[in-house]
């Protein structure tokens, strides 16, 4: 319908230009299908919690009660779920073939699975970026001491993200792995996946991508990337309830080399032979570990139905018309306020959420919380982010949230909140 490219002029944004647009939008039925508080409240943190659809309440109740009638028996068609929920999970947001996608564990176990099978197969490096998110740093930094790999840190732009000729100068030398955010949990750049994917592979280094922020906010192709590893979270865009199992990706043709560094029965070769030793089912299977989450992949398997009803290209396309909108409110209600823009300016290279930076972000933001009824959420040391999750965010509510943030640091309202951070942000 062209909307994104309507809303990047600034002359039109207006309140009364937001309701048209929302109007004319056709993904407008799908907020009805989520639960989001009252009237009032305007919810822009799906970046970091997707709300509670009411597909995903039913379907966790009908496991529910499978649960109680089937007992024990469910596991017959149970134990398959992490490969069922896999494929279709890839087939909506990933990009990939069936056969190469299992979710289980969380994004950090995951991580570390791929990564330590990575690097039990490759000599050389691990190459990551400073400014990606504490998790992957953390888990690469420990496998780092415990192989005794060099571990070197790319100093990326803040907003702009890793660029290929970054990677390429890294991977100099010997490198073993490249592990990458697809979209920046901070500034929400986006990074361009195919270049830098080639980029390691011209090193020998597999490349393993970390998408959280991307899955189910921008067209991710993993296999025409062609990317070798991928994890992700399914409870931000994928909205399947908080601590929701995560997602792995392995490509085909690299299965059967690599071994998880975690055994465990689930990816035994015949399973319930019980036997001695261990021998790793072939295929992305043999990345299993424990019992998996049933009631959990139920909630991700109704997630990823209504991606997939929605059709990641106009996701895509309004993800882009509403961080556009923001982009614009920003320069024109907030600039004059001691913001600045802490994301790509270029629709093509940001995902579905905005970073706002201010040296006061901290109060700024328990302001919007506490006193204007719009949920954001903090990222230290100075930004405020809008994540606008295109299944239920309108454009008005944009242009309502911008409203209130410039109502609030023009009055000042803000500075009488408690400077005190808390443990979550």
């Amino acid at each position: 319908m062209g909307y994104g490219g309507r809303v990047a002029r600034t002359a039109l944004t207006t309140r009364a230009a937001a309701d048209t647009l929302d109007a004319a939008d056709p993904l407008a039925g799908f907020r009805a299908r989520f639960a989001l508080g009252g009237s009032r409240r305007l919810y822009v943190d799906g970046n970091s919690l997707g709300p509670l659809a009411h597909d995903v309440r039913a379907a966790l109740e009908a496991r529910t009660d499978e649960w109680r009638d089937r007992l024990v028996t469910g596991w017959n068609e149970w134990v398959e779920a992490p490969a069922v929920v896999g494929d279709r999970l890839a087939a909506a947001a990933l990009g990939a073939a069936p056969g190469q996608t299992i979710v289980s564990d969380s994004t950090t176990v995951n991580l570390y699975k791929l990564a330590g099978a990575a690097l039990d197969a490759r000599a050389g490096a691990i190459v990551a970026d400073a400014s990606d998110f504490p998790t992957d740093r953390y888990v690469l930094q420990g496998l780092a001491q415990r192989t005794g790999r060099e571990l070197r840190m790319l100093e990326t732009d803040r907003v702009a993200g890793p660029q290929p000729a970054e990677v390429e100068a890294a991977c100099a030398d010997s490198a073993a792995l490249v592990v990458l955010s697809a979209v920046n949990y901070r500034s929400g750049a986006l990074a361009r996946m195919s270049e830098i994917t080639a980029a390691g592979h011209e090193a020998g280094a597999l490349v393993l991508w970390d998408l959280c922020h991307a899955a189910g906010a921008v067209e991710v192709d993993l296999d025409a990337a062609g990317a070798d590893l991928a994890v992700g979270c399914t409870y931000k865009y994928l909205n399947s309830g908080p601590g929701s199992p995560a997602f792995l990706y392995v490509r085909s043709g690299l299965q059967d080399e690599l071994r998880s560094p975690i055994w465990g029965w689930f990816s035994q070769d015949d399973q319930f032979a019980m036997g001695p030793t261990y021998e790793p089912v072939a295929g992305v299977g043999r990345f299993m570990a424990g019992t998996p989450p049933v009631l959990a992949l139920a909630a991700v398997d109704a997630g990823a139905a209504m991606l997939a009803e929605a059709g990641l290209a106009r996701v895509r396309e309004k993800a882009a018309a509403l961080t556009s909108l923001a982009v614009d409110l920003h320069d024109e209600r907030l600039a004059a306020f001691g913001f600045s823009l802490g994301t790509p300016r270029e629709p093509h290279r940001r995902g579905a959420h905005v970073s706002l930076r201010h040296r006061d972000a901290w109060r700024i933001c328990r302001a919007l919380i506490e006193r204007a009824d719009v949920i954001p959420d903090f990222r230290a040391p100075d930004s405020i982010r809008f994540g606008l999750a295109p299944l239920y965010t309108r454009f008005v509510d944009v242009w309502d949230a911008f409203d209130r943030l410039a109502g609030i640091v023009e009055s000042g309202e803000h500075e009488a909140m408690d400077d005190a951070r808390r443990r979550v942000t």
